[in-house]
């Protein structure tokens, strides 16, 4: 039943799985970043979201954008997450009793791990790489002028704290599901990355229309997330958790 995945991601394939999982997704990312930090695409997204609302972030306060997309899909994916650390430590103290829960104990754990180390790194990069919302820029009625991502800011301006995108974060961490369906069922894959995506992706749009963050803050959140997804997943291969048919780790992938 699993040959055909065998045969595509089984060892004579590992260059190839990393090549699709790691090096195509990194070079879209580097090209989307070059058009939008390099080029003014975030600007002149920014520019029509900002004109749409009359020169003003009228969205940035809504109910729907702030109390129920915010604010809950916050709730709703923190709450999925205590979810799934639920099945998992269930799974680990059933496993002597049930089959079912041993084969699920390697893959839950893998996605609270992926999940949370995700979404985590997004929150220490936004710690260190002092760019601003703009909301804050004076561009878009705020304060600041803008300081791009690898310039130094000026003296006594307060840092910022907005790149990557972390509230989009909390939606693509579940990218996470895409390696949790190969370790347990590879024909779900592309229904797990599709979750992750679009959770992202209206997370990521909820905060542009509120003026928190440019699109390719979201670009850089999915990134790292994704990055930190496949290096989980490698590692658990690895260790030779999860039943699924892949064979595509190399002995060193974690050494």
């Amino acid at each position: 039943m699993h040959a055909p995945l065998i045969e595509r991601y089984g060892k004579p394939s590992n260059f190839r799985f990393i090549g699709m999982h790691l090096g195509l997704p990194l070079a879209a990312v580097l090209v989307g970043s070059g058009l939008l930090m390099g080029a003014g695409g975030d600007q002149l997204l920014a520019d029509r979201i900002y004109s749409l609302q009359g020169e003003q972030w009228v969205w940035r306060e809504s109910w729907v954008t702030r109390q129920l997309l915010y604010q809950g899909g916050k709730w709703f994916s923190s709450a999925a997450m205590l979810m799934a650390a639920a099945l998992c430590l269930w799974a680990w103290l059933a496993s002597s009793r049930s089959a079912r829960a041993a084969g699920l104990r390697g893959p839950l754990l893998y996605l609270v791990l992926a999940g949370v180390l995700g979404a985590g790194m997004v929150s220490l990069l936004k710690s260190l790489t002092n760019m601003d919302c703009p909301w804050s820029l004076e561009r878009y009625g705020g304060l600041h002028e803008f300081v791009g991502l690898f310039e130094l800011r000026p003296q006594g301006m307060e840092r910022g704290m907005c790149f990557p995108a972390g509230h989009a974060s909390a939606g693509y961490a579940w990218v996470s599901l895409y390696f949790f369906a190969l370790l347990l069922r590879p024909a779900w894959r592309w229904w797990g990355l599709a979750v992750g995506l679009v959770a992202g992706g209206v997370f990521g749009v909820t905060q542009q229309l509120r003026g928190a963050h440019f699109l390719s803050h979201d670009l850089w959140a999915l990134a790292t997330c994704w990055v930190l997804a496949l290096g989980v997943y490698l590692c658990f291969r690895r260790w030779g958790m999860g039943p699924g048919a892949l064979s595509a780790v190399p002995s060193g992938a974690c050494a």
